[in-house]
């Protein structure tokens, strides 16, 4: 029960901060965390950074058909005794993609709504630096994108 209420979790917060970022006219950027976090609205019509936008219904796809198969995977795993960190890991991924996948099929795109900044302007005086901040600070993720990449962790280590 408690891996199920962690899947249900994830989905339901970051389907309503989904809701209210594309709700709110006013979202352009807004810094948080000294500029460390920056709240926007993005919508990726692809999958991760926008890959696969041209064909966005064989995205939806691939991403109902790996719901579907983790899903299998999970409910195989949830009679199991043990395999904490498994099952853990599994919900994390199952609440993402779902959150993820809904978008997909529903608004035909997935709202991401938050970047990070690694560094702060000062050290990122040096080119190489500053040029690596400015990439992954151009990245804009959602909840569930860090649900599925920490649950994919959580499953490695937990079906070792």
């Amino acid at each position: 029960m408690p891996y199920i209420m962690t899947m249900l979790s994830l989905f339901s917060v970051d389907s309503i901060i989904k809701y209210r970022i594309e709700n709110k006219d006013s979202v352009r950027e807004k810094p948080l965390a000294g500029g460390k976090i920056v709240i926007k609205r993005y919508h990726n019509r692809g999958a991760m950074m926008n890959m696969g936008e041209k064909n966005q219904p064989f995205v939806a796809m691939l991403s109902l058909v790996f719901s579907t198969f983790v899903t299998g995977v999970f409910a195989a795993t949830l009679g199991r005794r043990g395999k904490r960190l498994l099952k853990t890991g599994l919900a994390l991924i199952l609440g993402g993609a779902y959150s993820n996948t809904y978008d997909r099929l529903r608004r035909k795109y997935v709202v991401d709504y938050f970047s990070v900044c690694l560094l702060d302007t000062e050290t990122c005086r040096n080119g190489f630096l500053n040029k690596i901040n400015e990439k992954f600070s151009a990245i804009v993720f959602n909840l569930a994108d860090f649900g599925i990449v920490i649950g994919a962790m959580l499953s490695v280590i937990g079906s070792l």
